[in-house]
C-alpha cells in the first residue's frame, strides 16, 4: 500500500479522527458526547445518512450550483471557526491606550483560550462572529443559559501575566455611554439622574461583558500595595516590565520638542500635550528605557515624575472601595488583600465595603452575614500605562470566571491618527512577547 492509499483508507481515516474525537470528549468531561462516533463512523465508512444535508451531490460534469456552494462554504466557515473560537484562539482588539507601550490601541491579537483553559458558552444563542453587539443591538439571547465551568488549561493566572478578561463592571451598562462604567457614575450623580440622562440600561451575563486587557499584578492570596506608583506583592517589588510607563513633567527651554523624536520615542501623539505657560509637557507617559532618552535631549530642562498623593481630585471616593475613608490614591494603594478560594473573612462594617460586591453580584450569595467563604479565586489588574489606566484601582479584583485567555501574537497594528499605509506598524506585526 502506498503512502497515498494509506491516507486515504475509510479504516485508517476512521482511527485517525476517532481519536482526535474521544481526545476532545476527555477534555471536554461530558461522555454523552462520545455517541458522536457513531456519526464519525457513518461519515467515513457506511455514509446512510446524508449529515450534510444542504450540500448537493454533483453527477459527473453537472454544473455547480453558485448558491449552494456558498452556502456550503459559509456553513462550514461558521462551523470552524466557532469552534476555533470556543476552544482555542478568539481575536481581539486593543481599544484604548491603558496598555502602552507594551500594547499598543489599533493591535489586533489572537488571544489564547488554552493557556488558562477555555470557558464553555454560558449563553449558547450568539450571532456567529459577534461577542456581545451587532446591528447597534446585542447580539445575543438569555433563553438558555448554562452555570460557569472551565476546561483544563496548562496553567493558572500567574503574576506578570498580560490577561483578557471580562469588565467586571460590565453586568450593566448605559445605552448612550456603553464605554463608561456605569457604577462610577451612580457614585457620582445617584442612579435615577445617570439612568434618565444616560440610559436605558443593559443587563448582561457574565460571558458577555466587554472584554479588557490588562497585566496581571496580584494573584489570590497576595498582599497589594503601590508605593509612590511602584507595586510591592507581599512586600515584594514588582518586576520593571519593559512597557510598564508613567507620567513625567516635562520642561523645556521653551519650545516643543521635535515631533521625529517624540515619534521615535513610540510615543502617542494624540494623546500628548504641549502647555507653552510650563513650558514642557505636564504629563509625557514615559517607559524607564524612554525616560533616560528624554532627560538626555538638549531641549530639556527638568523631568519630574507625577505622584499623585492625598488628597487628589476626587479624593478616595472614585478608588476601590469607595468609601472615603482609606485616603488612597492611585499612587499610594493598599494594602489590599486578594480574595483566595476556600479563605473565610469576616464580614462587618469595616470589611464589607471590600467584599460585598464579590459575594452579591459574582458568587450570588447574601451580605447578611458575619463570615464568607470565597468560592474562587480574585485578581488584580492593572495597565502597563500606569496614569492612563482604569483598572483594578478603580473598580476592584477580578473574579476568576471571567478570565478569558492571554495575547499570543499581534497580527495586525494600526495607528488611526495616520492614513494608509503608513498607519501600519509594520515593527509590531508578529510580536509574541508582551
Amino acid at each position: 500500500m502506498s503512502p497515498k492509499e494509506f491516507i486515504q483508507n475509510k479504516w485508517v481515516k476512521l482511527v485517525f479522527w476517532s481519536v482526535l474525537y474521544i481526545a476532545w470528549v476527555v477534555w471536554l468531561g461530558n461522555y454523552w458526547w462520545l455517541l458522536g462516533l457513531g456519526i464519525i463512523f457513518d461519515l467515513i465508512v457506511t455514509k446512510k445518512v446524508k449529515w450534510l444535508f444542504w450540500k448537493k451531490e454533483y453527477a459527473p460534469g453537472e454544473k455547480h450550483n453558485f448558491w449552494l456552494d456558498w452556502l456550503d462554504a459559509i456553513i462550514f466557515a461558521v462551523v470552524v471557526v466557532t469552534f476555533i473560537n470556543i476552544f482555542f484562539f478568539q481575536a481581539f482588539k486593543i481599544p484604548s491606550s491603558s496598555m502602552e507601550s507594551s500594547l499598543y490601541t489599533g493591535d489586533h491579537l489572537f488571544v489564547s483560550k488554552l493557556t488558562y483553559g477555555p470557558r464553555l458558552p454560558q449563553t449558547p444563542l450568539t450571532i456567529p462572529f459577534t461577542h456581545n453587539r451587532a446591528f447597534g443591538k446585542e447580539s445575543y439571547s438569555t433563553a438558555i443559559q448554562s452555570d460557569y465551568r472551565r476546561l483544563k488549561g496548562f496553567r493558572s493566572v500567574e503574576k506578570g501575566d498580560v490577561v483578557v478578561f471580562g469588565f467586571p463592571n460590565g453586568d450593566t451598562v448605559l445605552s448612550k455611554r456603553p464605554a463608561d462604567d456605569y457604577y462610577a457614575w451612580v457614585r457620582t450623580y445617584g442612579r435615577e439622574k445617570t439612568i434618565k440622562q444616560f440610559g436605558p440600561i443593559i443587563v448582561r451575563p457574565s460571558d458577555k461583558k466587554d472584554h479588557y486587557v490588562k497585566r496581571c499584578v496580584a494573584t489570590a492570596g497576595d498582599t497589594l500595595e503601590v508605593r509612590n506608583g511602584i507595586v510591592w506583592v507581599n512586600g515584594v517589588k514588582e518586576p520593571d516590565y519593559p512597557g510598564r510607563q508613567f507620567t513625567y513633567k516635562v520642561t523645556t527651554a521653551g519650545g516643543r520638542i521635535n515631533t521625529l523624536k517624540l515619534e521615535e520615542l513610540g510615543l502617542n501623539l494624540s494623546e500628548l500635550y504641549f502647555d507653552s505657560r510650563l513650558p514642557g509637557y505636564p504629563a509625557m507617559p514615559l517607559t524607564e528605557q524612554m525616560l533616560e532618552k528624554v532627560k538626555a535631549m538638549k531641549t530639556v530642562v527638568s523631568v519630574e515624575p507625577n505622584i499623585e498623593t492625598f488628597p487628589s481630585s476626587g479624593q478616595d471616593t472614585e478608588l476601590f472601595p469607595f468609601t472615603g475613608k482609606t485616603r488612597w490614591t492611585a499612587d499610594n494603594f493598599g494594602p489590599l488583600w486578594i480574595p483566595k478560594k476556600g479563605v473565610t473573612v469576616p464580614i462587618n462594617p469595616e470589611t464589607l465595603p471590600f467584599y460585598e460586591r464579590i459575594i452579591r453580584d459574582y458568587e450570588h450569595e447574601s451580605t447578611d452575614v458575619t463570615e464568607y467563604t470565597f468560592k474562587q479565586d480574585y485578581y488584580f489588574m492593572m495597565g502597563d500605562n500606569r496614569h492612563n489606566s482604569l483598572d483594578s484601582r478603580y473598580w476592584g479584583f477580578v473574579p476568576e470566571d471571567h478570565i478569558v485567555g492571554t495575547p499570543s501574537i499581534v497580527w495586525l497594528s494600526t495607528d488611526a491618527s495616520k492614513r494608509f499605509p503608513k498607519s501600519i506598524r509594520w515593527k509590531r506585526f508578529l510580536k509574541h512577547q508582551f
